[in-house]
């Protein structure tokens, strides 16, 4: 169920039934020359809706404020200040329990927010809410998605993402403009000792295009997008049925509380 589809009533009946609501956590940003600039948000939303309509779920609107200061440099990119983003994410859940969830899943459509998703799951135990995150890392079997591609290298706008985008939107996507040259990490910081730094992506990557997406395919796409699907169907089930979180999050804050009275 799309969050914005349902009517007032609809959606209360919907979140007391269900308990559960879907973020697809995405960005706007470049995707090479060949695929828009919504790719992250737009899919990761049509997979939630897709899943959403195998293990019912509220779906929250399509969504695309996340960490991608990487990709400032390039037309197009939408960026919050980084206490911004935080306090801005932190209310929009915030407004998704006032709704009456009491669990939020927060599917990462985008590979720049993972470091951003782990810590706001750390995050969560610096104040109790009424609800939990749940922070989905591995939806289905890398050995089958790998079997479905011909392509070695993936990251941004490669053979696999370039498929789904096929499946999903194949009006926004260019194939005649798919670079002739893969792109392939350039390495340019890799006289460094084994080192991180914001710069460490564009280093690697500085036409923001990650693979290969040559061999890209609608059919691929049905096969990854069916992973994905499936996979995330399981997951909402899971989290449905899942009391181990709230159980050991009340221990724990009411460990916490216990400290005050020291």
């Amino acid at each position: 169920m799309q969050w914005e589809n349902l009517t007032s009533d609809d959606f209360r009946a919907a979140a007391e039934a269900t308990q559960v609501c879907v973020i697809a956590m995405g960005v706007v940003e470049r995707h090479s020359d060949h695929l828009p600039l919504g790719t992250d948000f737009l899919n990761g939303h049509r997979i939630a809706c897709l899943a959403a309509e195998k293990e019912p779920a509220v779906v929250f609107p399509p969504f695309y404020f996340g960490q991608i200061y990487e990709a400032r440099c390039f037309p197009g990119t939408i960026n919050l200040k980084p206490n911004l983003l935080l306090d801005f994410l932190w209310n929009v859940f915030d407004e998704i329990a006032r709704n009456g969830f009491k669990k939020i899943v927060l599917l990462n459509a985008h590979g720049g927010n993972t470091h951003l998703l782990g810590f706001l799951g750390q995050c969560a135990l610096w104040e109790e809410k009424p609800y939990h995150l749940y922070i989905p890392t591995n939806l289905f079997d890398r050995d089958q998605w790998k079997a479905i591609l011909e392509t070695e290298y993936h990251g941004h706008a490669c053979e696999c993402e370039t498929s789904v985008t096929l499946e999903n939107f194949p009006e926004l996507v260019h194939m005649e403009r798919v670079p002739a040259v893969p792109g392939d990490p350039k390495g340019r910081m890799s006289d460094l000792p084994a080192t991180y730094n914001g710069i460490l992506w564009y280093a690697d990557h500085p036409n923001h295009y990650a693979g290969d997406a040559r061999t890209a395919s609608v059919e691929k796409g049905k096969k990854l997008v069916s992973l994905e699907v499936e996979g995330l169907a399981r997951y909402l089930a899971a989290v449905k049925a899942d009391q181990i979180i709230p159980t050991l999050t009340a221990e724990f804050f009411a460990k916490e509380n216990g400290l005050a009275s020291y």
